[in-house]
């Protein structure tokens, strides 16, 4: 096999850029076996809805992955935004009458504790010279205990007459199509423009590379890494932005596992784990393709819907074997 071929995959078939995309239409035919309501509207709407908050929280952890950095807590700062969310707008009706302006505060306070959030866990990693997995590790465990504390060991509720004015934010449609998935094709498509369009996105993919060398060639290594974890830190919010009118609560059981989908969407869809290179197309229908698994195993009786988690492992640990080559090195 000529060096060009062997590193592009089987011949002229390069399988990280086709490789998630023949995946999901696998899933697809796949689904459509099983049952035949698989293709129906409903249940294509209701996939591609339910993909939007880890695609959306996905999107962010391509950069951090890209730039070689990891980010473990994101599930738990969702949930402890979606409770500071509900809890400052419940206080809040007896400060306002309106309901949107209401609604406003609370997607304001949302995005700032996401900035703030995603910044505290990029400087202690950069400043304070500590893995990043030590850091969001710590941070993940500080989240879910601050939620569990504001709950008191329960359940946060937002207030109904503010959750009926929520609604549309989830429950509602632009033109037929549902709000979240116009959010996270907005964000993708964002996404996609800073990472393969922007210095900042060329930053990354050099860090992620070899920091050393990204150092000596005058990037500041520092800040966009930082960077990289304050725009995690935004997409978390804006996917807890569309959460919480879904169920109009929160508690410590809230985002659990959200950061093993969406380091499993990412990886899945081509983005190199140790950094260097990064998909956002793939990580979209990465978190497509991990909805649709749990859409199936729904519909069908294959296996215990409860072994979703397991089926997710199994493909994190195949998508990584395949990135490193392991099944070229198997034939050699």
């Amino acid at each position: 096999m000529s060096r060009k071929a062997a590193a592009i995959g089987f011949g002229p078939f390069d399988l990280k850029t086709w490789g998630p995309l023949l995946a999901l239409i696998g899933l697809m035919v796949l689904g459509t076996a099983l049952n035949t309501s698989f293709l129906s509207e409903g249940n294509i709407s209701n996939i591609l809805t339910r993909s939007a908050f880890i695609g959306i929280i996905a999107v962010g952890a391509t950069f951090v992955i890209t730039a070689g950095g990891i980010d473990l807590s994101v599930g738990a700062m969702a949930a402890v935004i979606s409770g500071v969310m509900i809890i400052s707008m419940n206080a809040l009706m007896n400060v306002f009458d309106s309901a949107s302006l209401i609604i406003a505060c609370g997607i304001l306070l949302s995005l700032a504790l996401g900035l703030l959030a995603g910044a505290f866990n990029g400087l202690v990693t950069t400043k304070g010279k500590i893995e990043a997995f030590i850091v969001t590790l710590g941070t993940m465990g500080i989240f879910r205990s601050l939620v569990t504390y504001f709950a008191d060991g329960g359940t946060l509720s937002l207030d109904f007459a503010i959750r009926g004015a929520y609604r549309p934010f989830y429950y509602g449609d632009i033109l037929g199509i549902p709000v979240p998935v116009i959010v996270f094709a907005v964000v993708a498509a964002i996404g996609w423009v800073i990472l393969n369009r922007t210095a900042f996105g060329r930053h990354c993919r050099a860090i992620g590379s070899n920091e050393a060398v990204a150092r000596y060639s005058a990037v500041q290594v520092n800040r966009v890494k930082t960077l990289t974890y304050i725009v995690q830190g935004l997409c978390v919010s804006l996917a807890t932005i569309i959460y919480v009118p879904r169920l109009g609560s929160a508690s410590s059981s809230t985002g659990v596992l959200w950061e093993l989908e969406a380091i499993a969407a990412v990886i899945i869809g081509g983005t190199v784990l140790k950094g260097g290179s990064g998909r956002i197309g793939g990580t979209v229908i990465g978190a497509i393709m991990l909805t649709m698994i749990g859409n199936i195993l729904n519909l069908t009786d294959l296996i215990s819907n409860y072994l979703n988690g397991a089926v997710q492992g199994v493909i994190i640990i195949v998508a990584v074997w395949l990135q490193r080559g392991g099944w070229k090195n198997k034939g050699q």
